[in-house]
């Protein structure tokens, strides 16, 4: 099988010919997925309502068309979903990547149209591995099997043509036959629901598989790892798939699970964050050795960015890539290949590269604290999770946080949950660590702490394992799709997390 290794390098140059293309020349390439985008649309319903026909240039794109969100675009997509044709997009949408609820709703049905698989999920996941390759053109990757676990991938059928799931499940449902060979475990077994049965086969099925690489969720591949170390008796996942090279990872910030990992694995292997949502895959790391992800330009998907200070505003001001700057938060604006127009996805990124365009997952819009004008987010708080596990030398799973309001006699304080491998006897040195780490990543909360002016010190409350899975499971949302909100700007949720800790504690 090694001999496979340098025929797929050989390919994988030949690709990277066209990644050079559109790496070179983003915001050339970037007007031109525009363009495509607008003479589709223009004879889809949505696009003859707001006049694409007669749109001639970006200016007046951004002034007709409004930003939208899911609820905004919801009537529409519920028209998709009852079988009109020419809504959102000009060709027939069969499929739809169901994933996690807005307000309004407890579930998200995305348009994936035909383009959007071929090309944008399939095509990044072609260039992916050319620049894979490029890097380590020795690599045995495809001499062995990816080993893939996501959410809970059943796929429902609407009516006669219309089909719904993860959108996990809708690309593989509709992959190459070929994938099969590269792939494990078997169909049957990644569309299970039921995520106990499902882990226990997972486990079982791919014990003898000569596995060389890993995809899915940290949570759950930490869970299968474990079981399959029980069920195997070894110390490490190496000892079971000493071919093991590659975990690639993306949804949630790998940063707080890499101790973990790297212990149940027992051995240096390669990670490569992917930037890969329901809504569109739209970057990946070109060069692990590199921060940040490559942003994918052309692959049927048009971006715009709102900076910070206009997220709140009647009528966010957007740019484009030629105005970005390096380390500044932006709200992610996209218009892509299956009928989303001018969508907020809700993640905010930073650009780590201008050259190339790199950027990282910072957060979401919603999920931050800023309740005493600390505007802590989400990358500042993995990053001190990390800090404190390396300065106290223990491992966390999970965590989730909120603001504690001014008391009498009481200033404010953070308080935290957070789910330890091994709870330690003393927490004070990691509160220490993890409000040090704080002060280093975030001046606002800096200056907040100055002598508790402000803010006194991280509350924290410890809790052993798979606790916050057992509230997932509490919820019916266990599955790969379902994370924990680790932070909120108000307690609705903590305080719901706590109440069920003490009652299974209780009971």
């Amino acid at each position: 099988m090694k001999l496979l290794s340098p025929a797929i390098s050989r390919l994988a140059r030949l690709r990277l010919w066209s990644i050079d293309q559109w790496r070179a020349d983003p915001v050339g390439t970037q007007y031109d997925v525009w363009q495509d985008l607008l003479a589709a649309g223009q004879y889809t319903d949505y696009g003859r309502q707001y006049g694409f026909s007669s749109i001639q240039s970006l200016r007046e794109f951004k002034e007709r068309v409004p930003l939208t969100n899911y609820d905004d675009l919801k009537p529409w997509i519920d028209r998709m979903l009852h079988g009109e044709e020419h809504v959102l997009w000009n060709t027939p949408v069969r499929w739809f990547a169901k994933s996690s609820g807005t307000t309004s709703d407890k579930s998200k049905f995305i348009p994936v149209s035909e383009e959007s698989l071929k090309e944008n999920h399939y095509k990044a996941s072609k260039d992916v591995l050319a620049m894979y390759y490029a890097h380590y053109p020795d690599s045995d990757l495809l001499t062995g099997k990816a080993l893939v676990i996501g959410g809970s991938h059943q796929v429902s059928q609407l009516n006669d043509d219309i089909q719904y799931g993860d959108l996990s499940a809708v690309v593989m449902q509709n992959s190459p036959f070929w994938t099969n060979w590269i792939r494990t475990p078997e169909l049957d077994i990644i569309l299970m629901e039921e995520w106990e049965e499902k882990i226990e086969k997972l486990a079982r099925h791919t014990i003898q598989e000569n596995v060389t690489s890993m995809a899915g969720v940290p949570t759950w591949l930490m869970v299968l790892m474990r079981r399959i170390l029980e069920i195997t008796g070894k110390s490490t996942i190496k000892e079971v798939w000493p071919s093991l090279e590659l975990y690639m990872h993306g949804g949630v910030s790998f940063v707080p699970y890499r101790k973990a990992f790297a212990e149940l694995i027992g051995a240096p292997i390669r990670y490569l964050e992917m930037y890969n949502a329901s809504e569109g895959f739209f970057a990946a790391q070109d060069d692990i050795k590199e921060e940040g992800m490559l942003l994918l330009c052309d692959h049927g998907i048009f971006y715009e960015f709102i900076p910070a200070g206009e997220w709140e505003a009647p009528q966010p001001r957007t740019i484009q890539l030629d105005e970005v700057e390096l380390g500044k938060q932006y709200a992610l604006v996209i218009s892509t290949n299956g009928g989303l127009w001018r969508y907020l996805p809700g993640d905010t990124v930073q650009f780590t590269s201008l050259d190339p365009w790199r950027i990282r997952v910072s957060g979401r819009m919603k999920h931050f604290i800023n309740a005493f004008g600390e505007e802590l987010i989400i990358d500042n708080t993995d990053k001190a999770i990390a800090a404190a596990c390396r300065a106290t030398g223990l491992v966390v799973n999970d965590y989730t946080a909120a603001p504690v309001y001014f008391a009498e006699g009481q200033n404010g304080a953070h308080e935290w949950i957070i789910e330890f491998e091994q709870v330690p006897q003393d927490l004070a040195p990691f509160a220490e660590a993890l409000d040090a780490a704080l002060k280093a990543e975030n001046s606002d909360y800096e200056a907040k702490r100055h002598k508790d002016i402000a803010l006194r010190g991280p509350q924290i409350q410890a809790v052993g394992a798979r606790s916050f899975e057992r509230w997932l499971q509490s919820k019916g949302k266990l599955g790969g799709q379902h994370k924990v909100p680790r932070l909120s700007n108000d307690r609705t949720l903590l305080e719901q997390i706590r109440a069920f800790l003490a009652a299974s504690t209780e009971g």
